[in-house]
């Protein structure tokens, strides 16, 4: 059986107070990550006809990402976001429309073992088909990645979405939003992953930490180093989902995927922008990890 992973979703550019643009977009970040991290993931997307979607291919190129599935939009621009900080947390101005609201669903995607979206690239009918396509294939693992971005997204919308998931990502915002009360003496997440059918749930809680509990009752948490240095916390929740994926498809014990994906994101924060263009910060991680076994 195939253990390809396959990230749907959007492909951006975020901009910074200080001028500065940086590739993103929190499915981007993910297939970025399990690339470094050897997994070739099947990134699938669409950039314009543009100066800034040839960045994309070519910076995907670049890193050895398969661009199969990168589609080119003649009429809508490569995704954009406006990046400021309030309090240390970054805020989100999101263009709309752009050309990751129209992936087109004519996709030959025939081996997925684990497919990974989020809600953003959703907005749109025509990404919307296309996913729909995707998970038509039957993927053995559907791994959703919250990632609300106000006014983006619709709470129905969000919950259908949900029931199709084997496992869920979000943070204790995100949590609180869509689940304000519990529906029984459970802990609030015991009682979500219950209500969702889930196999497994993250839910992240910034500088405390995060926590995965499992529909067979066990219960994991892990909490940041202290003094950790941090530029920026861009992209950190991207960089904790795309290890949690990696122990899932390696099989680690869960316990151990926890701690690893708390202790890439801890060191991501310490960069500017969301994704890491050199090799040598991904090979102590490959080492530690024995990835190249």
């Amino acid at each position: 059986m195939s253990n390809r992973l396959c990230i749907f979703g959007e492909v951006l550019f975020d901009h910074f107070p200080d001028g500065k643009s940086v590739l993103g977009g929190a499915p981007f970040n993910v297939a970025w990550h399990l690339q470094a991290f050897g997994q070739s993931p099947n990134f699938i997307s669409r950039v314009g006809d543009d100066a800034e979607g040839q960045t994309v291919r070519a910076a995907m190129q670049h890193w050895g990402m398969d661009t199969s599935s990168l589609q080119t939009d003649k009429i809508h621009p490569t995704g954009k976001v406006t990046v400021e900080f309030v309090d240390g947390e970054p805020n989100y101005d999101i263009v709309r429309p752009c050309a990751y609201d129209a992936i087109e669903a004519q996709l030959q995607i025939s081996d997925c073992a684990l497919l990974y979206h989020g809600s953003l690239a959703l907005r749109e009918t025509a990404s919307r088909q296309a996913l729909k396509q995707l998970m038509a294939c039957r993927p053995k693992t559907v791994f959703i990645d919250v990632n609300l971005r106000a006014p983006w997204y619709q709470l129905q919308q969000v919950s259908d979405m949900l029931h199709t998931a084997n496992w869920v990502k979000l943070n204790s915002d995100e949590l609180n939003l869509l689940y304000p009360a519990s529906k029984s003496k459970l802990p609030r997440a015991v009682d979500f992953l219950s209500e969702y059918g889930l196999s497994g749930l993250v839910v992240t809680h910034g500088a405390a930490g995060a926590e995965l509990i499992t529909d067979n009752g066990e219960h994991f948490t892990v909490k940041p180093e202290k003094d950790i240095e941090v530029v920026d916390t861009v992209g950190a929740g991207d960089a904790f989902a795309s290890v949690i994926i990696l122990g899932l498809n390696k099989n680690w014990p869960l316990d151990t995927t926890l701690q690893r994906a708390q202790l890439f994101a801890s060191k991501l924060v310490a960069n500017r922008g969301a994704t890491v263009s050199d090799t040598a910060f991904y090979q102590h991680f490959i080492n530690q990890w024995d990835l190249t076994a």
